[in-house]
């Protein structure tokens, strides 16, 4: 009568690094299956933020003070104490900063990306201004802020003169304000494409100033996810048929 046998040692251990390989190859898949869904969850989340931005201007409007019968909007302020508010605008009308965090609590959005971290958020003063405003034109009312291919800031741009920019650290998330306002990974030096686009004082940036902003494809030194506002898309929702009401 044949007896049963068990496995034996090698055997055993043959099987265990075959199940070792099959694991490892299946890793690295899904983990960028994870990445690829985080990605796509921010981007969606973007959408909603250039929704919730259309719809504030749509929704905040004053008569201009010399105009006879013009109806301006305006867009909100950046938030700068990590509140989700936006911040108080001076006796002038203009907001504080033209850099900041996103106000999502005012907007109704979400406050953070797929990956913990909050949104650095740029805004045209003129454009955030609420007694001037922006017209019913956009040639009436010129945006300032551009977004460039890499940290020289030189052209040709990716875009030019645009109201708004709303910026995603991407994975890694260097530089980026956590929603307690740390900051949990500091941006490589190398990566200046990344330190262009952050929430950080005007002299620590490549380019030395807060209306010029970085978008390409990702590399090593660069996964932030950029999303703006043009001028004639804003005007063309909130003044369609070229005038607002």
């Amino acid at each position: 009568m044949n007896q049963a046998r068990g496995f034996t040692l090698i055997e055993m251990a043959i099987v265990l690094v075959i199940i070792t390989i099959l694991i490892g190859g299946l890793a690295m898949p899904l983990s960028a299956q994870i990445q690829a869904r985080r990605v796509a969850e921010t981007r969606h989340d973007m959408d909603s933020i250039h929704g919730a931005l259309i719809g504030f201007a749509m929704s905040h409007t004053f008569i201009h003070p010399t105009i006879v019968g013009e109806i301006r909007h305006f867009l909100p302020c950046p938030d700068t104490n990590n509140d989700g508010l936006e911040d108080a605008r001076n006796v002038a009308g203009f907001c504080n900063a033209a850099r900041g965090g996103l106000p999502w609590i005012t907007l109704g959005v979400k406050g953070e990306d797929a990956w913990g971290n909050r949104y650095t958020y740029a805004v045209d003063p003129g454009y955030s201004n609420n007694t001037v405003g922006f017209a019913s034109t956009p040639a009436a009312t010129l945006a300032d802020l551009d977004i460039f291919p890499n940290a020289s800031c030189a052209a040709p741009a990716v875009m030019e003169n645009v109201p708004v920019v709303v910026v995603s650290h991407g994975p890694q998330g260097r530089g980026a304000l956590n929603m307690g306002g740390g900051t949990p990974i500091a941006p490589a030096s190398v990566a200046a494409d990344e330190r262009q686009n952050l929430n950080v004082a005007v002299g620590s940036l490549p380019c030395a100033n807060t209306i010029s902003f970085v978008s390409h494809t990702p590399t090593d030194n660069f996964d932030d996810l950029v999303m703006w506002l043009s001028s004639n898309e804003l005007f063309n929702r909130v003044c369609p048929a070229g005038g607002c009401p």
